[in-house]
C-alpha cells in the first residue's frame, strides 16, 4: 500500500525533473535560434524577446550565405562525420564481436586497455597526434580528423556493444554455424541486426562532439579547402569587430543536422540506452 501510495509521487518528482533539465538544455539553444533572426541592435538591447516586425532580420543568414563559403564547410563537416561514424561502428563492432564471442588469453586485459580510451582524453596527445600526421603527409586533409575521431569514439563504441553482444543468444549463432554461415555473415546477418539500438545510441553519442568539435580542425585541417562549419564560423569573429548576426545564423545551422538525427534515431536511442533496464 505504501509503495502504490508513493507511486504518483515519484512520477511527478521524475517528471518535474526531466521537464527542468530539457528547459535548461534547450535555453540555450533557443537564445542562439531566436537571436539568429534579429537585427544586431536587438540581439543586446533584448537577448531573450522573440522578434517582431521591428528586429526581424535575415542578414545574418544572408552573410553567411554570402561572404562564408557554409556549403563547403557543411560538406567537410558531413563527410568527416558520416566517415568516422562507419568506421566507428564498423570496426567498433567487430571489435566488440571479437571480445563477447571468443575467449583467448588476454581477453580481459584488451577489454581493459580499450576502456582506458574512455577515461584518457585523446587531446592529451594532441602534440604526438600532431606530428605523426606532419610525417604522414596528412596535415589539411579530412582524413586526419576521420582517423583521430575514428579512434577517439572506438573505445565507447567497443564498451557499449560488447555488453549487446554477450546479450544474443547463443543458440541463434549456434544454428547459423550448423547451416554453414561463416564468421562474417553470422556477424552481419545475425548479430548486427539485433544490436541496432546499441549501434544507433553510439552513433548519436559520437555524432554531436565529432560535429561540434573545434580543437582538432583548428590543429590538424586549417585550411580553407577542408574547414568544417565549426571552425569556418570563426571567419565571423574578427578581433576588434564580429559580426554576431552572421555567427548565430551559422550556428543555428550547424545544429540542424544534429536535431534531425536526433528526431530520427530517437526511438532507437531510447531502446538502446534502456535495454536490459526493464523485463
Amino acid at each position: 500500500m505504501s509503495t502504490a501510495r508513493h507511486t504518483p509521487l515519484n512520477s511527478v518528482a521524475a517528471h518535474t525533473a526531466l521537464i527542468a533539465y530539457t528547459l535548461i538544455a534547450l535555453f540555450p539553444v533557443s537564445v542562439i535560434i531566436v537571436n539568429s533572426f534579429k537585427e544586431r541592435r536587438a540581439i543586446f538591447r533584448e537577448p531573450l524577446a522573440l522578434p517582431d516586425a521591428e528586429s526581424f532580420s535575415l542578414i545574418g543568414y544572408q552573410t553567411v550565405m554570402k561572404q562564408g563559403d557554409f556549403f563547403l564547410y557543411f560538406q567537410n563537416s558531413f563527410i568527416v562525420t558520416v566517415a568516422s561514424l562507419f568506421f566507428i561502428l564498423l570496426f567498433g563492432a567487430m571489435a566488440a564481436f571479437a571480445l563477447a564471442e571468443y575467449r583467448f588469453r588476454g581477453n580481459m586485459l584488451m577489454g581493459l586497455y580499450l576502456a582506458l580510451g574512455i577515461m584518457i582524453p585523446i587531446r592529451i596527445g594532441t602534440v604526438a597526434i600532431l606530428q605523426m600526421m606532419v610525417s604522414t603527409g596528412l596535415v589539411n586533409t579530412l582524413w586526419a580528423l576521420i582517423l583521430v575521431y575514428t579512434a577517439q569514439g572506438l573505445p565507447l563504441a567497443v564498451f557499449i556493444l560488447s555488453e549487446f553482444m554477450r546479450q544474443v543468444s547463443d543458440d541463434l549463432k549456434n544454428a547459423g554455424r550448423i547451416d554453414g554461415l561463416s564468421e562474417y555473415k553470422i556477424f552481419f546477418r545475425l548479430v548486427l541486426p539485433l544490436v541496432r539500438p546499441a549501434m544507433a545510441t553510439v552513433a548519436v553519442f559520437n555524432m554531436i562532439p565529432i560535429w561540434n568539435d573545434l580543437w582538432f580542425p583548428l590543429i590538424l585541417a586549417p585550411a580553407e579547402e577542408v574547414k568544417t562549419l565549426t571552425l569556418g564560423s570563426q571567419v565571423f569573429i574578427g578581433q576588434f569587430v564580429t559580426d554576431w548576426n552572421a555567427v548565430l545564423s551559422a550556428l543555428s545551422l550547424a545544429i540542424l543536422p544534429v536535431l534531425v538525427l536526433y528526431v530520427i534515431f530517437s526511438r532507437q536511442l531510447i531502446r538502446g540506452i534502456t535495454s536490459g533496464a526493464v523485463k
